[in-house]
């Protein structure tokens, strides 16, 4: 990684810094030739605010990212979010309150929806976690335990959760655990009768619901009973929560959530893989305060800097370059990074013609600033294109039989298209391409 950090007098200097970062972070991607986009992000560990990574879509990407095709929002799916579809609520029974039912062996989320006939959208699931919340300090202090109540055809985007409780970590509950804070049964697991105290965010059990189930209503769940599950569950009048918050992970297909001056937006959210190239994002005050660190500014008052943290991946803009850029035969790199921009290949070195024109064409383009490498060695012409290939060079002139036409072949191996070039051209058209 390349790191750098900005520290200046007030929020408007930070706000220059991180338009400075952003402007030539571009620039450097668009330099390298990679097709990038700038997403929300988490800030991660570090804290901080208005996080921005640049990302690269490929399959071998460890990050997933929800754009939308029609106005370009695009997010990690760690702080991506949607629009639902409205559900149509099932029909209360009996007196409309909590109602248990026997559900012998239904502790999972299909088999609840197909015994009840609904769809995993009505139906509530929890998620239970030990989460080491921090301590006054800042550091992390102890484990508390929480339950995570969402949409039974969502999952819980555990990034989300962190940051929404302000956890240091999480890991899944154990079995001593839940019956320790939700006395019951994995797979049976509900919100009826849990308390939330007002605190619970420092000691306790802390019940986080996600917005996906705000308004809604006549829903199944966990009766915290083995083989029992309740239906005609209604969010806040047959349950409370510690918080409210966005804690699932959005889906494909779903609507996109920007709102645009003639309405909301008509698109779909698509999800893809990418690769994280470089990271911005706004510290604040957190490390300069903890440091005690201050400066004067102008009228010469003492204050403390506000800083933003910058990165780069060196690596992985050479790793998103060829997975952008490959096919069965190799890679290609751009110009701008690849080791040489072109290769000049004499198919036959033992044709004195041959070898004299290469030698002499590889001076030229080297005398006209052009990085070149010149492959003169005795192997066979298909060795030396292959070597080319796994090298990733962008350009190749081969050097054959078509010079005694005064003649050479110019191979661009972004588009596998050649093309035959008057020596006398060759200098010009590199120069032109790279």
């Amino acid at each position: 990684m390349k790191d750098s950090y900005s520290f200046d007098i007030d929020p408007a200097g930070l706000d220059r810094s991180f338009e400075l970062h952003d402007a030539v972070y571009r620039k450097i991607f668009t330099r390298c030739g990679l097709k990038f986009v700038a997403v929300d992000a988490d800030s991660g560990a570090m804290g901080g605010s208005q996080s921005q990574e640049f990302m690269v879509y490929t399959e071998a990407g460890e990050d997933l990212i929800a754009s939308c095709p029609t106005c370009g929002y695009a997010a990690n799916t760690e702080k991506a979010t949607s629009l639902l579809d409205a559900v149509t609520e099932m029909a209360p029974t009996g007196d409309g309150l909590p109602e248990l039912v026997l559900t012998p062996g239904m502790g999972a989320i299909a088999d609840v929806a197909a015994f009840f006939q609904i769809s995993p959208a009505s139906d509530i699931k929890c998620v239970a976690y030990m989460a080491l919340k921090r301590g006054e300090n800042g550091k992390p202090d102890s484990w508390h335990g929480v339950a995570a109540f969402l949409r039974g055809d969502h999952q819980v985007n555990e990034t989300k959760l962190q940051g929404a409780i302000g956890a240091a970590e999480l890991r899944t509950m154990n079995g001593d655990e839940l019956e320790q804070f939700l006395h019951a049964p994995a797979g049976f697991l509900g919100p009826v009768g849990l308390t939330a105290a007002a605190k619970a965010l420092t000691s306790g059990l802390t019940v986080v619901v996600d917005k996906g189930l705000e308004g809604r209503a006549n829903l199944v769940a966990g009766a915290n009973k083995l083989d029992y599950h309740f239906r005609n569950v209604t969010p806040g009048r047959d349950f409370s929560w510690t918080l409210a918050a966005d804690i699932r992970t959005v889906n494909e297909g779903e609507a996109c959530p920007t709102i645009l001056e003639n309405g909301a937006c008509s698109g779909k959210l698509v999800v893809g893989k990418a690769v994280e190239i470089g990271h911005i994002f706004k510290l604040g005050y957190k490390y300069t305060s903890a440091m005690g660190a201050t400066v004067l500014d102008p009228n010469g008052k003492e204050v403390t800097p506000i800083m933003g943290s910058y990165g780069i991946g060196i690596e992985r803009i050479l790793t998103a370059a060829i997975e952008q850029s490959h096919d069965a035969n190799g890679f290609w790199l751009p110009a701008s990074i690849a080791p040489f921009q072109v290769v000049v290949t004499v198919t036959n070195v033992t044709d004195a013609l041959l070898r004299e024109t290469g030698e002499k064409l590889a001076g030229d383009l080297d005398a006209a600033g052009i990085d070149v490498l010149l492959d003169d060695r005795d192997e066979r012409a298909g060795v030396k294109f292959k070597d080319a290939d796994l090298v990733g060079i962008p350009y190749r002139i081969n050097v054959g039989k078509k010079v005694a036409e005064g003649k050479v072949e110019l191979v661009n191996r972004a588009i596998a298209g050649a093309e035959d070039l008057a020596l006398a051209d060759v200098v010009q058209r590199l120069k032109a391409l790279v």
